[in-house]
């Protein structure tokens, strides 16, 4: 009975790791050809991510770090929360999170979902991703953008990934089917 589960959790992750390797790659073409339109109208999002999103934010609101659990659980997989497979995301962000508790983690969530967003990919690969600074070149942003940064992260954290030409906080994809890929940083 253990051989099924364990054969099970593989295929999981190796699913779930090649989908976040081709959405990586995806981006990396995205941003190297044209900068992908940044949407901020949630109302115009097909009615799986809309309902995917209420789960999410509705959960996180709480604080209650616990009540993310049914939301993970009705995903067809569980989605990404780190470059490697993890089993329990809550688990793992409470590990995380500044006080154990995972507060931080759900607030970021939220301010994610805050932010303007972009559709990347095409067909079946199409993918909506906040914050759309991950799919951006953040050395390019107007001052608009720049106080949309600095809403998201600290100054100093914002500064270092303008300096580095990349965003690498916090990011959230949810495919038009309404799938959540994942929550990874």
């Amino acid at each position: 009975m253990r051989l099924p589960s364990l054969v099970g959790i593989a295929l999981a992750a190796l699913v779930a790791g090649a989908a976040a390797l081709v959405h990586a790659e995806q981006g990396a073409d995205n941003k190297q050809a044209t900068a992908p339109e940044v949407l901020y109208d949630l109302n115009a999002l097909p009615d799986p991510v809309k309902a995917m999103l209420h789960q999410i934010g509705n959960a996180a609101a709480t604080g209650e770090i616990e009540k993310m659990r049914p939301v993970l659980e009705s995903n067809e997989l569980k989605p990404m929360v780190a470059a490697a497979y993890i089993d329990d995301p809550i688990g793992h962000w409470k590990k995380e999170s500044a006080d154990g508790t995972g507060r931080d983690v759900l607030a970021a969530m939220l301010d994610m979902m805050s932010s303007g967003f972009v559709l990347t990919g095409k067909g079946d690969e199409a993918m909506y991703v906040w914050p759309y600074f991950a799919e951006a070149d953040i050395t390019k942003l107007s001052p608009a953008q720049e106080v949309e940064l600095y809403r998201l992260l600290p100054a100093p954290d914002a500064i270092a990934m303008k300096k580095a030409g990349k965003y690498s906080g916090y990011k959230l994809g949810i495919s038009t089917s309404g799938v959540w890929h994942y929550f990874i940083k």
